[in-house]
């Protein structure tokens, strides 16, 4: 079996899921996390379902046909931009939720319209939505990108990490072993299972019984889960194991966002140091380096098994690591980023918060080298130039200044 390596003390983690998931079907219809009004209506009707299938027709040089769920996401936006260019039809689906302002979400959304992809405003749990999705398209992939992001707004808001991370999750594999035919499913892990682990680089033959925070427990729970659709449904299932992901249409909550607001806006950064004064250390993976990794892992799954198993062997589970494999300090990346915007940083060095971060993210990339030709080209220096390009263009010149608003968001 190609990936997934669950050792005996795997047992732990297993139990922790139970756990969980009786969280989740006891808190099923009070755990919503908050969500715009207006994403929850869906009309189903002639015009509904000819704009879905015109975004699934596959263009010449195209193969596949995807959902991608967490569409107007970061990774998610940027996945969906690549199937469509290179002819894939694909329809996205987003619950547009408020974990960070709405404003830049839509504003991803409203470019892949124009580039002929529908975005739909719902979330995972509405299983009517699913039911008329699958009954409608013959999807040949589905790439799950949708979760609540964050490991330290998890403390705050625990029951929105089980709500899209567990149930939403759980309410997608079920449509897809349900579906005829079924498809391949590539979903997002994170490189926060790894958790507590000293030995790096981080190989995904590591245990990872031990989380640090509830949204790498979330992540982990995943990974369970997907082993035991393959095993019992033979779902071809692959987990992708990202690590820091930056670039352009990025997450505001990310170091690399905030950092560069504040450094324009003269306000401080935070660098969080952990015990005996040690810095932090991330393996920053870029935005396009990642998208191939997704792209490739689509494209190399094995078909599900159609049908009752019957004894059949499921397709191989798989698990990789998209990183950078050269993890830089925090306050390394913080000079490149001055250097870019040409303007110094207001450093604080604190304490690092018992959030969940951990001290050091390192990826061994060389199962995704092997099975999926993965291999990042894209430098730090490089990648924040581009984001720093990005950021200028959209937040400090007269004419895209304003098209995302930000307001007074902070990130936890």
């Amino acid at each position: 079996m190609a990936g997934g390596h669950y050792p005996f003390r795997g047992v732990v983690c297993f139990l922790s899921t139970i756990f969980v998931f009786t969280i989740v079907v006891l808190n099923w219809q009070s755990s919503s996390p908050n969500l715009p009004e207006a994403n929850h209506p869906v009309i189903y009707g002639k015009a509904w379902e000819k704009a879905v299938k015109k975004s699934c027709k596959v263009r010449p040089g195209g193969r596949h046909v995807v959902l991608v769920t967490g569409a107007a996401g970061f990774v998610g936006f940027h996945v969906s931009q690549a199937l469509k260019r290179r002819g894939d039809g694909l329809i996205g689906l987003d619950n547009f939720n408020d974990y960070y302002p709405v404003t830049l979400k839509r504003a991803r959304a409203a470019l892949l319209e124009k580039e002929g992809v529908m975005v739909i405003n719902a979330d995972l749990n509405d299983r009517k939505l699913l039911e008329a999705l699958f009954k409608l398209v013959k999807f040949t992939h589905v790439m799950n990108l949708a979760a609540q992001a964050g490991v330290r707004y998890a403390v705050h808001k625990p029951m929105t990490y089980v709500h899209s991370n567990v149930a939403g999750f759980v309410s997608l594999l079920e449509e897809c072993k349900n579906a005829n035919p079924k498809p391949a499913v590539v979903y997002a892990s994170s490189s926060s299972v790894y958790g507590l682990n000293t030995k790096v680089p981080f190989s995904e033959e590591d245990a990872t019984d031990h989380p640090a925070s509830l949204y790498a427990a979330t992540k982990k729970a995943n990974e369970m889960l997907a082993h035991t659709y393959n095993h019992i449904w033979g779902l071809s299932l692959t987990g992708l194991r990202f690590f820091t992901v930056y670039g352009p249409w990025g997450r505001p909550d990310m170091a690399y966002f905030s950092f560069t607001r504040n450094i324009v806006e003269n306000k401080p950064i935070s660098i969080f140091q952990g015990p005996g004064g040690v810095e932090l250390s991330r393996d920053f993976t870029y935005i396009d380096d990642v998208v191939k990794g997704c792209l490739a892992s689509i494209d190399t799954a094995e078909q599900s098994l159609q049908g009752p198993p019957r004894g059949n062997p499921p397709p191989p589970f798989r698990i990789f690591n998209l990183g950078n494999t050269n993890p830089v300090p925090v306050s390394e990346f913080v000079s490149i980023l001055e250097k870019h915007l040409k303007m110094k940083a207001i450093r604080n060095y604190v304490d690092m918060p018992a959030t969940g971060d951990v001290p050091i993210t390192h990826a061994n990339v060389s199962r995704a080298r092997d099975e999926l030709g993965y291999e990042p080209v894209t430098e730090l220096y490089t990648g924040l130039k581009h984001f720093v390009k990005w950021y200028k263009k959209f937040f400090l010149t007269e004419e895209f200044k304003g098209t995302i608003d930000l307001g007074n968001y902070k990130p936890f």
